[in-house]
Parts: C-alpha cells; structure tokens; sequence
C-alpha cells in the first residue's frame, strides 16, 4: 500500500515507517521538522519505496494515498506550550487538511489523539466513554483542547462525508529516540541521571504515570489502522508507577548515588493517568508486552549511545511531568 505518515520523522512517527517499511509498503514521510528529526529516518533516505516531503500540516497537500497515520503535532508540553497558537494551528487546520486529503482520495485515516482530552481526570482508570476535565483555557489547552477538535472533526467527516477513521487515545509512551530536550518525565529523569544532575521531581512525586514503551504503541497503531473498529481505543500500559518509583528506578539503573529534588507542581499537571485498554484488548487483541525495567534499560542505552556518557547542560528546563 501506499501509506502517508505525518510526523513521520519524529519519535513515533519514525518507528512505524520502521515497521511500515519493513513490510514493504511504500511509505510517505511528511514532516516540518519543529520536533521530528533526520536521523530518525536516515536509513531510509535512498530507498525506492520511500520518500521524505519537508512540509507544514497547516498548508493543503495532496497526494495519492491508501491510509494516512496523522501523528503530527509536537507532544511535550515543553515543544508545544513554546508555541502554543501554532499547536493549536497543527491540530485543528493540520487534521482539517489530511481528512479533506483522506475524503478526497477515498483513503483510511487514523488520529493519534491523546490521554490528554481526559484532563486531570475524576474518573481512574479512564475509559474511552469519559469526557473529561479539561480546563480550556489553560497554559495545556492548545493540545489537549485542540486534540478534542481533532477528534470531533475526525467524527464529523466520518458522519457527514462518510471518511473512513480511526482514533486512538495515545498514553505516555517511552523509547529510543526520544528527544534530550523533550521535557517529559522518561527523558528528563535519564538525561538529568547522565549529566549526574538531581533528578527534578515536581511535587511529592505521588502522581501517577503510565509507561508504554513505544514498539507496544506501533503495534496498537497498525492493529487499529488494520481492523475494523473506528474507535476511540485508548493505546497504553495500564501498569500504574508514580513519578518517585520512576525516578529511583532511573537512579538505580545509571548512578544510585545521584539525589532526587522537589520543585513546585505546574498547572494542570493530572494527578493520576491510567489506561482501560479494555477495547484494546477486545476489538485489537493488542495489549503491551515491554515491561517498565526493560524498556527503560533500551532507553538509557540509546540516550547513552547518542549523547556519550556526558550529555550537554543547554537541556530545555521541563514545563511538568506528562
């Protein structure tokens, strides 16, 4: 198949191609590269089958396509608070072009949205049938609002232009080629651990987490975008770690000498997250498989690989744990 990936050389975005690519797909990356990177996709480059096209979701495109993964939209409340107009830009125009694409050449779409259209949620674990608590006019609400329009735009094509989605709510996920300056809490705590720098917890660590390493979340991604449901599905690991547990395990696997310290908690940082991956399981038959230590052991080692044991100190200062 031909398959279109937004955000195809970031995080994510990169280890699908990997897998898309790997099955012989032709595959299109399309990325303005605010947070995706070159070296994500470089093994690519001189494929036949591949191709890179450097540009901007809010402006129109078109193509030819059979299925569009759309996980374009910066993640981390550093990247995406930074310029918050401009992320509300990518999800709300962004979406709005690639349904208008997938409308016009009869393709799949699959939205990556995220556990954040629940807020700082009243309900725990969450379920797709939760609306949420979402306070939308916070310093986060130009992703997790704009993940929201993203979702009901995806809908209101599907009902009225009878486009063909699928959703599925993303959970923290973790992995090699996370950014050094990514500003969430994995990233943070093993770039802070290589430079032998206190571990920043903010708060009295008690705020719960949930770590899905990111080869679990391509295989969710390519079940949902594969089968028949349209969702939303939630894709995490429902195992529940507190940011204190994440952290000494951090300590422990690169220097369990290195200090933990408390700052102030951020606004609207959710106290608790935690999948039901109940529809997962039932309509995907998909559930993770990487368990914490071990994927955290991946991470540190290609951190490590990356940077050399000592990374540089310019690491953008984190916004708060997400």
């Amino acid at each position: 198949m031909r398959i279109l990936v937004t955000g195809g050389a970031g995080f994510i975005g990169s280890h699908l191609i990997d897998r898309l690519m790997d099955q012989g797909h032709e595959v299109i990356c399309l990325d303005n590269f605010y947070t995706g990177h070159k070296r994500n996709i470089l093994k690519w480059l001189d494929h036949p089958y591949f191709e890179l096209i450097r540009h901007d979701i809010t402006e129109p495109i078109r193509l030819e396509v059979d299925q569009i993964y759309h996980l374009a939209c910066p993640a981390s409340p550093t990247h995406y608070q930074y310029n918050p107009v401009k992320t509300i830009k990518t999800n709300v125009m962004g979406t709005m072009n690639m349904l208008g694409l997938a409308k016009r050449v009869k393709s799949r779409f699959l939205l990556a949205s995220t556990s954040e259209v629940y807020g700082d949620p009243e309900v725990h674990p969450q379920t797709e049938d939760y609306r949420g608590n979402v306070n939308p006019i916070g310093i986060r609400s130009c992703y997790d609002e704009g993940k929201r329009v993203a979702e009901t735009l995806a809908f209101d094509y599907h009902r009225q232009n009878d486009v063909d989605i699928r959703v599925v709510r993303i959970f923290n996920t973790y992995g090699t080629r996370m950014l050094e300056n990514d500003g969430r809490v994995v990233s943070n705590f093993v770039v802070q651990a290589l430079q032998s720098k206190p571990l920043t917890i903010y708060g009295d660590g008690s705020q719960t987490r949930s770590f899905c390493y990111v080869s679990d979340l391509v295989e969710g991604l390519m079940r949902m975008m594969n089968g028949a449901y349209i969702g939303p599905v939630n894709l995490g690991n429902p195992d529940e770690y507190t940011i204190l547990e994440l952290a000494q395990a951090v300590q422990q696997m690169v220097n369990p000498n290195i200090p933990i310290k408390h700052e102030p908690l951020p606004q609207d940082d959710p106290r608790r997250r935690k999948p039901d991956i109940t529809k997962a399981r039932i309509h995907l038959d998909w559930q993770p498989e990487v368990a914490l230590l071990g994927g955290l052991k991946l991470t540190i080692d290609d951190f490590r690989a990356r940077m050399g044991d000592v990374l540089p100190t310019d690491v953008i200062e984190p916004a708060m744990h997400s």
